[in-house]
């Protein structure tokens, strides 16, 4: 090479304008790291807008510290879109009621599956649990006396028994059948300590499936060992309800149209024919001096009262309680320090179908869905004129179960139930946000890592 040319060459290299390549490099890199952390800002803040009290993670919210914490709500809402599960995180907690019914929330896309609501026992948490089929609530789903458990009948088909969900811990426990054969098992009422649960069970009693017997059972929760009461051939009403001393040593239970006492041990002790228009009162029917409350209702009329017997049938002297009117029956809860009592109301369905005529209707078909409205809850005070509601709810709210801890301790709450959507939206949309936030700093990232770099002159 000539050193003319060199010199040339030298010149016009001088001449080119310096690439600033160090200086761009970092320019780059800082944008790409400032848009990464902007995008997982974001995704942060949108996963923060998640309501804590319904994410999944976390500790569970905490049951009431103290028993004397149970109250009633009020008035009843329906479950929100999405609600969360009773075995979800945040944990439920002791219950004060479940409910059912036809109303939003409470049935499937297409037809009734047996949605059960559940309110916290001392604040608006609403959780659901799903049966499989219309079970009324307080009838064949049943909170335990102290509200920590819910009994509901195992519908999947494959395995009768009873699913008992611990609204506490979150564990659902299967009880087996204690009856060989049984196509059908439903619990029928807890003993008042919840350590045993008596259970109806339905079972062929030929191979044509033509005919069915019906045996009621004492059931121990913790050893499975049951004591069997009573089992005869198919009856409208059976077992239902079942009410047991407060110390746990009897109980008594409705068959057809007598009532049948026995011993927790399988004893039967007395039994009595029903007066005509009457029923077993309810889980609560026995009172404090070991009488026995009937609901009566005055012939050709909507009023209903309670009466009073005692364990042979013998009529005694009606507690002094205000009657309820306007009603298709009344179901006893239980009993108040002062001699009062709470009752659930059944307010009639105006355009339900005619009744069977002929022959007194018995307390299944007063309750029945097709012939209610809606429930309340009402407080019979000693003396009063008129009862006091104490708990409303929507139409097509169609039963309810109380806990006894929160009728024996007759407080009742200003409720304000939720709206808006459930807990398991929110989650759903927790994930998608987070889902989406993350492939967008994925891909980010990635075409930071495969992009060439490009070179310009001046």
């Amino acid at each position: 090479m000539s050193v003319r040319l060199r010199e040339a060459l030298r010149e016009a290299a001088a001449e080119v304008p310096a690439y600033p390549v160090h200086d761009r490099a970092v320019r780059t890199a800082r944008r790409t790291r400032l848009r990464t952390v902007a995008v997982v800002a974001v995704v942060l803040a949108l996963a923060a807008a998640v309501p804590p009290a319904v994410r999944g993670g976390g500790r569970a919210a905490p049951a009431p510290a103290d028993p004397g914490a149970a109250a009633l709500p009020d008035r009843l809402g329906l479950p929100p879109l999405g609600a969360l599960r009773a075995t979800d995180r945040p944990r439920l907690g002791p219950a004060s009621v479940a409910f059912s019914g036809q109303a939003r929330g409470l049935t499937g896309l297409t037809d009734e599956d047996g949605t059960v609501g559940i309110v916290a026992a001392d604040a608006d948490r609403y959780r659901t649990w799903t049966v499989g089929a219309e079970v009324p609530a307080g009838e064949g789903v049943l909170l335990s006396p102290d509200g920590r458990r819910l009994a509901v009948p195992d519908r999947s088909g494959f395995r009768p028994g009873i699913n008992l969900v611990d609204l506490v811990t979150g564990v659902t426990r299967h009880l087996p059948s204690p009856r060989a054969g049984s196509s059908m098992t439903d619990p029928a009422g807890w003993a008042p300590d919840g350590s045993a649960l008596v259970v109806r069970d339905t079972t062929p009693a030929n191979p044509e499936v033509s005919a069915h017997l019906n045996t009621l059972s004492l059931l121990r929760i913790d050893t499975g060992r049951a004591v069997r009461l009573l089992e005869t051939t198919q009856v409208p009403v059976f077992g239902t309800p079942v009410a047991f001393t407060a110390d746990g040593s009897r109980l008594a239970y409705q068959v057809g149209d007598k009532v049948l006492v026995s011993s927790a041990d399988g004893r039967q002790l007395t039994s009595f024919a029903l007066p005509a228009e009457s029923a077993l009162a309810g889980k609560g029917a026995w009172l404090p001096d070991g009488s026995l409350a009937l609901v009566e209702r005055e012939p050709a009329t909507d009023r209903w009262r309670l009466g009073r017997v005692d364990v042979e049938g013998r009529a005694l002297p009606a507690p002094a309680l205000p009657t309820v009117s306007g009603v298709r029956a009344i179901r006893l809860l239980g009993w108040q320090a002062d001699g009062g009592a709470w009752v659930v109301a059944y307010r009639p369905e105006p355009n339900a179908p005619a009744p069977p005529t002929g022959r007194p209707l018995d307390m299944g078909e007063r309750t029945w869905y097709q012939a209610v409205r809606s429930i309340r809850v009402l407080g019979l005070t000693p003396g009063a004129a008129a009862p006091t509601t104490l708990l409303t709810a929507p139409d097509q709210v169609l039963a309810i179960d109380v806990a006894d801890a929160v009728v024996h301790a007759g407080r009742v709450r200003e409720a304000h139930p939720p709206s808006g959507l459930g807990g398991r939206v929110w989650w759903g949309l927790g994930v998608a946000v987070l889902a989406l936030g993350g492939l967008a700093v994925y891909r980010i990232l990635r075409r930071r890592r495969t992009r060439p770099w490009r070179f310009r002159a001046g």
